[in-house]
């Protein structure tokens, strides 16, 4: 059983960004193949000596404060335009715990990882105009938890059910606690200032919670143990080299752009990929609100040495993608070079951030 403690409880085009997740360094510069699918095989290693969690659990999340007299066994994940939760739910190994999942992408930094995605039941659930599940369906599956990856997804004005009408019933919720401030308008400073300051720790951060709640803190430990080791012997393979700008850019999300040119990302996470791999985000100062107002003309002033393709929809090419934006903005260093590879959801919040770190470290650093 799942208590809501009572008293406690404090998509458009823009959700986009949300999504803005062996060693996937994959891509060499200039070719921006996909991988080959590396099968099933996980690449989080064994999972170590179990520690157990102590129900009841009582957890404070976005003002909310829930108490779990067991694992969830029962789990509704929204949409929220990503596919960070799902993710973490799968390398986690808790894909039973999922009764339906709204969540899905069209490529992936981790090529194992797809088809466990795929394999996930939908539970027939439908979106709404806003794009996620409206509050009928949500509540007529009669979940034990329903997971947001933002507090936008329990906005009533968006057809959704709330956290509140979703506690009336006895269903918990729960958003990653670095997205609380997304979509909430009361959102304290300190979740002001968690979101802000988003980084690959707050992926990190995800993982370690949700093992605390279903009872699998050993096996988040190991992944995260095993993530952070990957993280670290690039960080110290890159360190006192020179660093290069990076731009990942995405043109299937051109939409965020007022001007229309391929999305560029400049969210906590991403700039921490970016300079986790040895590199800079020209654009990381104005935070994601300034990238999604750059000009054609501020990006063709800017000198990108290295391309890194953002991968969105289903039968995106990274090197058709690469083409066509060399040929638009042909004074930068990268066209020149035809230096490039490619990332997908590595970049925003989610486990496959260290896939991403590892593909733009070997473009940063051909050598």
């Amino acid at each position: 059983m799942i208590t809501i403690l009572r008293g406690s409880i404090a998509m458009t085009g823009a959700a986009l960004c949300l999504v803005i997740g062996g060693c996937g360094t994959g891509s060499a510069i200039g070719s921006g193949g996909e991988p080959a699918a590396v099968g099933a095989v996980s690449t989080y290693g064994v999972t170590p000596a179990e520690k157990t969690t102590a129900y009841p659990l009582t957890v404070r999340n976005c003002g909310q404060t829930l108490r779990f007299d067991k694992a969830p066994s029962r789990v509704l994940i929204l949409n929220g335009a990503s596919v960070a939760e799902v993710e973490s739910f799968i390398v986690l190994g808790l894909q039973d715990r999922i009764a339906a999942s709204a969540q899905s992408y069209g490529a992936y930094d981790d090529p194992s990882i797809a088809a466990a995605v795929a394999a996930v039941p939908t539970g027939g659930l439908t979106t709404n105009g806003n794009f996620d599940v409206p509050r009928e369906q949500v509540l007529a599956m009669k979940p034990d938890l329903v997971v947001s990856t933002w507090s936008g997804g329990f906005d009533a004005k968006s057809g959704f059910a709330t956290r509140q009408e979703l506690a009336a019933v006895g269903i918990a919720s729960w958003v990653p606690p670095a997205n609380c401030a997304y979509g909430k308008p009361d959102a304290t400073d300190a979740e002001k200032a968690a979101y802000a300051g988003q980084s690959i720790e707050s992926s990190f951060e995800m993982l370690t919670e949700l093992g605390r709640i279903f009872d699998v803190s050993a096996k988040a430990e190991q992944v995260v143990s095993s993530l952070r080791a990957r993280l670290n012997a690039v960080r110290a393979r890159v360190a006192g080299k020179p660093k290069k700008n990076v731009l990942i850019a995405y043109p299937g999300m051109s939409m965020m752009n007022a001007a229309g040119v391929p999305a560029v990302m400049a969210n906590g996470v991403a700039n921490d990929v970016i300079a986790s791999a040895g590199g800079v985000n020209p654009f990381a100062a104005g935070g994601q609100e300034g990238a999604n107002q750059l000009s054609r003309e501020q990006l063709a002033v800017t000198n990108v040495d290295i391309l890194a393709v953002g991968l969105f929809a289903v039968g995106e090419k990274a090197d058709e993608e690469a083409t066509k934006i060399f040929a638009a903005f042909p004074q930068w260093p990268a066209a020149t070079a035809k230096a490039y590879t490619y990332v997908a959801d590595g970049a925003y919040l989610g486990p496959a951030n260290v896939f991403a770190v590892e593909k733009i470290a070997a473009a940063v650093h051909r050598e």
